[in-house]
């Protein structure tokens, strides 16, 4: 396996090539091919993009019927059929049935695009600067974006330069269970001597990915909502990783039963891996002029392809929803049982997510990291996330198959077993 061309010309930023080493050749569902010829079950996922698994059928196809007729693929923002396609998809089989009513902007390819428009916007509205945010939240790593990420490995190297306009409040749990941190937050907001600047807009996400599977609670959410109604606040939901079904339904505010004022999507928005993302918002909020806010790749039309075959292939009945459910609690339960293993070997650990999204915490990235590199050596591709990189996550993909899901968490559970050492005593 030749990877030196690689290793010698690629930037030292990379970060997945140093965890799974190997040059890859092939994709299909939930499967990796090295150039060996080595299968790889794929927990990953794309960090959560191809929900719907690698070179999808479905999408795949309408993606090459679409090339086969000359169909424009880059029209700056222009109307194409593809992208008349890709909303009247989305109004009649996403949007009306959850009786949301918004406005779409396509700000450009990726989740931190969709988060710069979004908070700008708030602020166009509003007229004021500042945004709340939460530890532990990931909202990308613009400038902009980054002012509402939590994370210092990704705050500290902006070359001293201040990131201003966000302030941040405890996440649902981050003071313990006995603590609603909203009581925090609503104290700030009625207290003239608090020193929080009434907020444009909140943006939260409702399951922490990149922060490390941290679940509000669906309570706390209608509370946040009912606190941002209360002050004047928009209400901006990041669905980033978390939406396109990852929690067992297509937008993962919907387990609340709250509208948000925005909400922003990408990852696992084109269904396929390919850039695409968007901002959803209340008409009223639309308050854009004309090319106020600007970008040459407003809206790629093969991923509006591939995102409108997505929501007409799996979101025309409840059919997804039902099955994410279902494995979601195949993983919950064998995570609850891994975290039991470790915790029992002095690894004190605990299960936690919703729907797809889960995660166990073992405290520390050594941990982590020594599982998920036995589980590669076994093959398996799993990531970590977490301040420490401290939680082992599963973004596997949702169409993934019974077998390959059990295949996948059997592997990662003889991990944990070589991890505590018990493979080893098991074998002796």
């Amino acid at each position: 396996m030749q990877t030196q061309t690689l290793e010698r010309m690629e930037s030292n930023v990379r970060t997945y090539s140093r965890s799974f080493p190997v040059v890859f050749t092939k994709a299909q569902g939930a499967r990796l091919t090295d150039e060996n010829g080595r299968e790889y079950i794929d927990f990953l996922a794309g960090a959560g993009t191809l929900n719907y698994g690698h070179n999808n059928p479905h999408l795949k196809k309408a993606m090459v019927d679409y090339l086969a007729t000359d169909g424009v693929v880059h029209g700056l923002d222009m109307w194409t059929s593809a992208k008349r396609e890709y909303f009247e998809a989305l109004e009649q089989l996403i949007l009306k049935p959850r009786n949301l009513d918004y406005k779409i902007q396509l700000p450009g390819p990726t989740g931190t695009n969709a988060v710069e428009a979004a908070i700008r916007l708030a602020r166009k509205v509003k007229n004021r600067h500042n945004i709340v945010t939460f530890t532990n939240g990931f909202h990308g790593v613009t400038m902009g974006a980054l002012a509402t990420t939590g994370n210092r490995k990704f705050r500290e190297n902006t070359g001293g330069i201040p990131m201003t306009g966000a302030s941040f409040v405890p996440y649902d749990g981050y003071m313990g269970e006995a603590t609603n941190t909203l009581d925090y937050f609503e104290k700030l907001l009625g207290d003239k001597s608090g020193g929080l600047d009434l907020p444009a807009a909140v943006i939260v996400e409702t399951v922490q990915g990149e922060g490390g599977i941290n679940v509000s609670g669906l309570e706390w959410l209608k509370r946040l909502e009912s606190i941002c109604h209360a002050h004047d606040i928009l209400l901006i939901v990041d669905d980033i990783q978390a939406g396109c079904g990852r929690t067992g339904k297509f937008f993962s505010f919907e387990h609340a039963g709250i509208v948000p004022d925005m909400v922003t999507n990408s990852k696992s928005l084109s269904g396929f891996g390919l850039p695409f993302s968007h901002v959803l918002m209340r008409p009223e909020l639309d308050q854009w002029q004309p090319g106020q806010y600007n970008g040459t790749f407003r809206g790629f039309n093969l991923a509006m392809i591939t995102a409108a075959a997505a929501i007409k292939q799996y979101w025309s009945d409840d059919a997804l929803e039902k099955d994410v459910q279902r494995k979601g609690k195949i993983i919950e339960e064998r995570f609850q049982k891994l975290a039991a293993m470790l915790t029992e070997a002095g690894m004190p650990a605990s299960e936690r997510g919703r729907g797809m999204m889960r995660g166990i915490d073992v405290q520390t990235g050594d941990v982590a990291d020594k599982i998920t590199g036995k589980a590669f050596e076994h093959g398996l591709i799993i990531e970590t996330s977490g301040h420490d990189g401290e939680v082992v996550k599963c973004l596997c993909p949702l169409t993934i198959s019974d077998e390959d899901l059990q295949q996948g968490l059997d592997i990662l559970e003889a991990s944990v077993k070589a991890v505590t050492g018990k493979q080893a005593a098991a074998t002796a």
